[in-house]
Formats: C-alpha cells, sequence, structure tokens
C-alpha cells in the first residue's frame, strides 16, 4: 500500500482565511434519524424490560450467546485475575500511570467551608461527593485501559463510594489490560454491557445494574446519542468529537517530533484533527517532508492518511504573537507549545483543554501517565468546558444559618425585594423572623 498525504496549507494573511479555517473545524456530531431512533428504541427496551433487555441486546450486537444476567458480571476476582494475567512492565506501568493521576487530582479535592458574620449568621458551602458513578469503556480490541484510570481515580479521590463500570467483549473479546487497569483504578462492580443498552441501565437501573448519579467516558456514536438522551436523568462528562491536536512552533524543533506528534492524534480515527501553526514557511515544508517520510513506517498509516488529508493542515502565520490568535480562536483539545519559551506565551492563552509546554513534552505523555486527565473538551468546547476532574464527582450544596439578628436584617431587605415582585406569602415568611425594634 502506497501512502501519501495532501495536506491542507492555509495562510492567515489570505483574506479569505478565516472563511477556510471555519470550514476545516466545522464538525457535526449529530446523529441522524435512524440512529436517533433506534437510540430511543433501546432506552425504552431497557427501563422496560430491565436484565432480559440487556441479555437479548448483547446477543444481537455484541454475538454473545449469553442466557441471563449472570452471564454478564464480572467479579471483582476477576479484575483481580488479570493483574496475574498481563505482563509485568504492563502491570508496572499501569502503577505507575495510576499513581501519577491520583496524585494530581488529588490537589483538585474541594473541601467545605464556611465564614461567620458579626451577628452570628453563617454562610458556606457543603462539598459532597456522588453516591454512585457509571463508566462507560469501549470494548474490544479498541479498548483504552489508560481512559478507565482516567474515569475511575478523579470520582474515587472525589471519594465517589461506589464505581460501577460497563464494557462490552464483542465476540467474547475480553482485553485483560482494561480489567487490570479497573482493578488498580478501584472500581468496585463491572458489567460486560456495552452500546445505548449499557447507557440506559447505568442512567435508570435495571435488576441487576444500579442506577448511577453520572455517566462518563467515550464511545461510539450510540453511546453518544444515548448520553444526550439520558441526560437530566443523571449528569454526564460531555458529548465529545474527534481527538483533536494543534502545534505551534517557532520552527526551531525537530521536523520529525512534530509529524509524529500530530500522526499521534491523527491515528485515532479518520475524522481526528491535526495542525500546525508556524511563522516560518520554510519550517512548515519541513514538516510535510517528515510527515511523507514517517508515513509509511505507521502501522495505522491508512487511518493517519485519511485523517491529515481530510481534516490536518498546515498554517503559516505572521508571527508568534498571531499564532496565539490562531490558537485561541480554535481552541483546541490538546495543544503544544513547542516553542523556546513557552512560559512566555502561557499568559495568551485563552482556550485550550490541555497546554503542553515546550519541545520536550509531547501529548502522548498527557494521554498516560503525566498526571492531568485526558479526557478533554473537543470540537472548540474548551471556550467554556474544562478537563474532567474530581469536581465532576463532586456537588456543593450552600449553607445558610442566620442568627436572630441576622434573619431580622436580612428579613427587611427579602421583604422589599418580594414584594417588588408581588411575592407575598415570600414577603411575610421573610417579615416573620424580622425582631420588634428595642428587642
Amino acid at each position: 500500500m502506497t501512502t501519501s498525504t495532501a495536506i491542507a496549507r492555509l495562510n492567515a494573511a489570505d483574506p479569505d482565511f478565516a472563511h477556510h479555517l471555519d470550514h476545516l473545524l466545522s464538525w457535526e456530531s449529530v446523529s441522524d434519524d435512524s440512529v436517533n431512533q433506534r437510540v430511543l428504541d433501546i432506552i425504552k427496551a431497557v427501563r422496560e424490560r430491565g436484565d432480559a433487555a440487556l441479555v437479548d441486546f448483547t446477543r444481537q450486537f455484541d454475538g454473545l450467546d449469553v442466557k441471563s444476567m449472570a452471564d454478564l458480571i464480572l467479579p471483582r476476582e476477576r479484575l483481580e485475575l488479570a493483574l496475574t494475567r498481563i505482563t509485568a512492565p504492563q502491570r508496572e506501568a499501569l502503577e505507575v500511570a495510576a499513581a501519577r493521576v491520583r496524585s494530581y487530582h488529588e490537589k483538585q479535592k474541594q473541601d467545605s467551608w464556611s465564614y461567620t458574620e458579626a451577628d452570628g449568621t453563617v454562610l458556606g458551602q457543603k462539598v459532597t461527593p456522588l453516591d454512585r458513578a457509571g463508566l462507560y469503556v469501549p470494548g474490544g480490541k479498541a479498548s483504552y485501559p489508560s481512559s478507565v484510570l482516567m474515569n475511575a481515580i478523579p470520582a474515587k479521590v472525589a471519594g465517589v463510594t461506589e464505581v460501577v463500570m460497563v464494557v462490552p467483549t464483542p465476540r467474547g473479546e475480553i482485553n485483560e489490560l482494561v480489567l487490570a487497569a479497573a482493578c488498580i483504578a478501584g472500581v468496585d462492580r463491572v458489567f460486560t454491557i456495552g452500546g445505548a443498552q449499557a447507557v440506559a441501565a447505568l442512567a435508570y437501573g435495571t435488576e441487576s445494574v444500579p442506577k448511577v448519579d453520572k455517566v462518563v467516558g467515550p464511545g461510539n456514536i450510540y453511546v453518544a446519542t444515548a448520553k444526550r438522551h439520558v441526560f437530566g436523568q443523571v449528569g454526564i462528562d460531555m458529548i465529545a468529537g474527534p481527538s483533536e491536536i494543534l502545534v505551534v512552533c517557532d520552527g526551531q524543533t525537530d521536523p520529525d517530533w512534530i509529524a509524529m506528534d500530530l500522526f499521534s492524534q491523527a491515528e485515532h480515527d479518520e475524522d481526528a484533527q491535526a495542525i500546525l501553526v508556524s511563522p516560518d514557511a520554510e519550517f512548515l515544508d519541513k514538516v510535510a517532508a517528515s510527515i511523507n517520510k514517517l508515513l509509511p513506517t505507521m502501522e495505522r498509516a491508512e487511518i493517519i492518511e485519511k485523517s491529515i488529508n481530510g481534516r490536518g493542515a498546515l498554517i503559516l502565520v505572521r508571527d508568534m504573537e498571531q499564532a496565539i490568535e490562531v490558537a485561541n480562536r480554535i481552541a483546541p483539545e490538546h495543544l503544544e507549545l513547542s516553542v523556546a519559551d513557552p512560559q512566555a506565551w502561557l499568559p495568551l492563552i485563552r482556550h485550550a483543554g490541555a497546554i503542553f509546554m515546550g519541545r520536550h513534552t509531547s501529548e502522548a505523555l498527557g494521554d498516560y501517565c503525566a498526571g492531568p486527565n485526558h479526557v478533554l473538551p473537543t470540537s472548540g468546547t474548551a471556550r467554556f468546558s474544562s478537563p474532567l476532574g474530581v469536581y465532576d464527582f463532586q456537588k456543593r450544596s450552600s449553607i445558610i444559618f442566620c442568627s436572630p439578628q441576622g434573619a431580622s436584617e436580612l428579613g427587611k431587605t427579602a421583604s422589599v425585594l418580594a414584594r417588588g415582585e408581588s411575592l407575598s406569602a415570600h414577603a411575610r415568611s421573610a417579615e416573620y423572623r424580622i425582631l420588634e425594634e428595642g428587642k
């Protein structure tokens, strides 16, 4: 098989640059009507028939001859067995990565707080973990044990009592690394179910699958569509689009390194996006040459080629200031600042899921073991969203404890505002607590 790329070349000086950039970035992760209706039917069946529907769908979609829900439950002992089945280097890598992820996320943990006003009124916030979180993990050969760590560990650090994992095993394919990662991350229960039916089971509960408070984790279009439909019944992390990387480079990094960094996201799937921005036109040519040189050596060359040709780009800018402007316009999932002094440019970055600083910090390190979470906002949503973290598994309750004097003073203000809104019961409720003058 011959592989080559015709990666798009854009110039920020062109009058129609904004139009071309918008076209390059456009992504609609919207289900078509047939997918949407299929998902709705699956959710309805799971709500009505519970375990029986899960068994039927597993037979139908995963090609497994299961007889009852008991065949779709993995005991803790099976996770511990997986630890013995993987290689020693694999186990060590999982444990190192888990320790780093746990250490980083421990620093995100929020605590309850309060303060007391002069009249004795206490105001504050009570931080409480979710009772139960559901983790969706893709199954079969396209399994990512790193995602298990990134989703389960923050939940456990947050204090979630029970983490329930669902992972399909199509045609009986069980990924031992995924189960080992679940064991190390402290997953409490595992069900070998997948698709929209697994999301529905987590959202509404069945005889065997407990109802959760939040569903997190990546999945295909059926999983994403199901998450859209159950949102409100449960919380969700996000509706993720294809993976993205944006590299901003001053032209001084090894072009082979940059080409491989672009490949690291392009190899995810044909819709992934890899973009390089640089003020050095000659450097862009060197990276294009590296791309064509290295592509035939890649195991997933065909996927990378389609991704690079379909959604990739090399963008020439006037200077580094304009490079940062373009980066903020794109609001990428992963941003590499492959420059001499990344700290100098960091204050100017407003929108990015994760920022990789300097020439030696490849995005791949963040995917596996640096520590920060690799579940990141995509498709420009870094403008208003954050990486998955401990805070996603904690909720906050406001605390208001009025002293008699505090209730009296606040009641006067509340009375005026309530009557201004024609809500007299509100007003009178507050007025009952107003102290008579002199008492």
